[in-house]
């Protein structure tokens, strides 16, 4: 199979996670060549997640590795023996690729968490909410780029609304995210009752984050946190000016599972957090 032009973020992930495994036990590249029969720079394109790895080739690497961590390498294995194209890739070439990779993410996540502090969570948002974010940019958006974004947003709910086996949602949403009145009043009362009819639930945990709770961790950026089928594969995406980042080394992982503890420690209980939002709408 030709190598990939543009390899998606999560085949980066799997060729991340093999060359981590081949670094961890100290073994060079000309050896993983010799192990599969091919030359270095196939290799190094096996790690850059330019070129697919079969799932037997993938296991005699973690075996030759001495990687004993069996489920870690069944989730690898699972990763490389993907084929199916996602929903997302109706729109490759007319979304930011980055977008794509969020919504791939999602799709194989095992557990969703977020922080946010001025925008509501994607995966929660009404239609006009989000077309009063999207169209809220300089230079403005052709309204159909706006459309395209909408659209994309709403199939990425599909996650948590799913019949089957709908991903387990906690978002920890700071009081300012509630309140920035994103496309005028009618528009944000609706977006508050949506999130309360979300927040029932089973699978939706809401959590509001106090103005009165003063400085607090990731205050500067929105966060989610996608579990992995293991906790290795978890990563990071975070939003910035320039397009989402995704990040999933483990010192990374470690200082954002501690931003969360301390969200859920801080922020008010489900419950506490739905008469919140309720209190808010109420005003509106």
């Amino acid at each position: 199979m030709p190598p990939r032009t543009t390899p998606t973020e999560r085949q980066k992930r799997l060729g991340f996670e093999l060359r981590r495994m081949r670094t961890a036990a100290g073994l060079s590249t000309e050896y993983a060549a010799g192990l599969l029969g091919l030359d270095r720079g196939k290799i190094s394109n096996i790690e850059s997640g330019i070129r697919v790895i079969t799932p037997e080739r993938l296991r005699t690497l973690a075996s030759h590795y001495a990687c004993a961590d069996q489920q870690y390498i069944d989730a690898l294995a699972a990763m490389s023996n993907e084929r199916e194209r996602g929903w997302w890739e109706r729109f490759r070439g007319e979304l930011a690729i980055g977008l794509l990779d969020i919504a791939e993410l999602e799709w194989h996540a095992a557990r969703l968490l977020t922080s946010q502090v001025m925008h509501l969570p994607g995966l929660l948002q009404t239609e006009s909410y989000a077309r009063a974010i999207f169209e809220g940019v300089l230079p403005p958006r052709p309204r159909l780029e706006v459309e395209l974004h909408v659209a994309h947003r709403m199939q990425r709910q599909q996650v948590i609304e799913r019949e089957q086996d709908p991903l387990d949602y906690t978002g920890y949403i700071h009081e300012a995210a509630l309140r920035m009145q994103f496309g005028g009043k009618t528009v944000m009362k609706e977006q508050l009752n949506h999130l309360l009819v979300m927040s029932e639930r089973e699978n939706i945990a809401l959590r509001v984050v106090p103005v009165e709770t003063g400085a607090f961790p990731g205050a500067g950026h929105a966060m989610l946190f996608a579990e992995g089928p293991v906790p290795q594969l978890d990563t990071v995406q975070l939003d910035s000016a320039g397009g989402p980042s995704f990040w999933y080394a483990e010192s990374q992982l470690a200082r954002f599972r501690a931003q969360l503890d301390w969200m859920d420690q801080a922020a008010l209980d489900p419950s506490q957090s739905r008469d919140f939002i309720h209190r808010i709408a109420s005003d509106l």
